[in-house]
């Protein structure tokens, strides 16, 4: 259920498994590169982490390169980008991790094309799952209704299944499918802080950047939460973003995006702004809270039922998470068939997807968590975390400046590590006993050697 990037690459991972897979998407898919209204933050920025990228790499060999040659812009961290967190700026070091910052409407057709082109798999486009098929011990199947416009109509056929997977997203009815069939719906875990973002597309003119630097970015913290920036998308343009909290959510007429940019620490964006050229109207986005759905737990679900990518889920977008955890959940999906030791039962397979995205939800949750206003019944942390916090605070006040500490951060927050990277021998002693070292005082504007 769902043709986006987290159903294509489930669809490419069971094609070698099953003698039939069939996609059912609710939109028309289209034959170019181009947002779906099915991906509702489509035209805001998306990156693909490095976690992601070797997830993607693993499923789909030779995709990165796919993905340069069609001119997705590969960012250098920190080299690459001038960057401001907590009132620092971080040091241009050398790259020790790289971002693909292009267009989600990219990325997710070059993964389509990938895998239709590999695989004889069905699509069933322009069509809405309406239901589920079983009962509460098994799911058997879906039943469907063809659309027309941004409504269901005709006759509702049935699709036998032997396993469906909900991939449909951040909107999933899953819950309300499963209850129709008298199956426990899952739990769900969610903290919400209200962000709401905007964004909009500019071109500057040659060198308004500076040498070497491909973008900025202010992250948000909880004494400073205004966030924003501008990354570079593949035809040369910019995509600039603004967010805020409930209340105080980023306008999307022209003048008052522009002058919203003056909330951030920093004019260097507004100053970029003046000189750039707007290419589209500013549309926003609210729906950024996390939800974690527990399939995972003792009866949460039938058999014959998975949940990936945002419908297990769902991540405040602006950790730019949801493309790697998809291609992280995929990957868990093929070794979970591929074992041969264990039967690969619902239950097991569906603990290994959440695992999969266990460390995005830590991290995109615990900083949510921290924000003021911040709402939803997993905003209360266990005792341990404000341990936690304490040594984590301390890695982000020396990560701008210390390569070592930033390197182990920037590996953790890409996903291309695991936690206890910051816990290594070497970034342990930096951030227990090593004063966080000097930054720039002023925006940086060229890498250093």
């Amino acid at each position: 259920m769902g043709g986006g990037l987290a159903g294509m690459l489930a669809a490419h991972v069971l094609a070698g498994f099953a003698d039939r897979v069939t996609v059912v998407e609710r939109d028309r898919l289209p034959k170019d590169e181009e947002p779906r209204p099915g991906v509702p933050q489509g035209r805001h920025p998306h990156v693909l982490l490095q976690g992601g990228q070797t997830a993607l790499e693993a499923l789909l060999p030779g995709f990165l390169a796919e993905l340069t040659a069609a001119g997705a812009p590969r960012v250098g961290m920190p080299s690459d980008l001038v960057l401001w967190q907590n009132g620092r700026w971080f040091r241009r070091l050398p790259a020790t991790t790289h971002i693909y910052t292009g267009s989600r409407a990219q990325l997710e057709g070059l993964v389509r094309q990938r895998v239709l082109r590999g695989h004889s798999i069905d699509t069933v486009e322009s069509t809405d799952v309406v239901g589920l098929l079983g009962d509460a011990r098994r799911v058997r199947g879906v039943a469907v209704r063809e659309r027309s416009g941004t409504t269901s109509r005709g006759k509702e056929e049935i699709l036998d299944a032997d396993l469906v997977v909900d991939a449909s997203g951040a909107g999933t009815r899953a819950a309300r499918w499963l209850a129709g069939i008298g199956a426990r719906p899952p739990h769900e875990e969610t903290i919400d802080t209200g962000l709401a973002y905007a964004s909009r597309v500019y071109r500057g003119p040659e060198g308004v950047l500076g040498d070497g630097t491909a973008g900025y970015y202010v992250y948000p913290n909880p004494e400073q939460v205004h966030a924003g920036g501008a990354l570079p998308l593949e035809d040369g343009s910019h995509l600039v973003i603004v967010s805020g909290l409930r209340g105080d959510e980023p306008p999307t007429t022209e003048a008052e995006f522009e002058a919203y940019v003056n909330r951030l620490p920093h004019p260097l964006l507004h100053r970029w702004l003046e000189r750039a050229e707007p290419l589209s109207s500013p549309f926003g986005f609210r729906r950024t809270g996390n939800i974690r759905r527990r399939y995972d737990l003792a009866g949460a679900a039938p058999a014959g039922f998975l949940a990936t990518g945002d419908a297990l889920c769902t991540f405040n977008p602006i950790y730019g998470q949801g493309m790697a955890v998809a291609a992280m959940n995929a990957l868990a999906l093929r070794d979970c068939l591929a074992d041969r030791r264990r039967t690969p039962s619902t239950r097991r397979v569906q603990r290994a997807l959440l695992a999969a995205s266990r460390q995005a939800w830590d991290i995109s949750a615990g900083a949510d968590r921290a924000m003021p206003g911040a709402t939803g019944n997993a905003v209360t942390g266990a005792p341990a975390d404000r341990v936690a916090d304490w040594y984590l605070a301390r890695v982000q006040e020396r990560a701008p400046g210390d390569p070592v500490v930033g390197r182990a951060f920037r590996a953790v927050l890409t996903l291309a590590e695991p936690v206890g990277a910051l816990f290594a021998p070497p970034v342990a002693r930096a951030v227990l006993f090593t004063p966080p070292a000097p930054t720039p005082t002023t925006p940086p504007p060229n890498p250093e050697p």
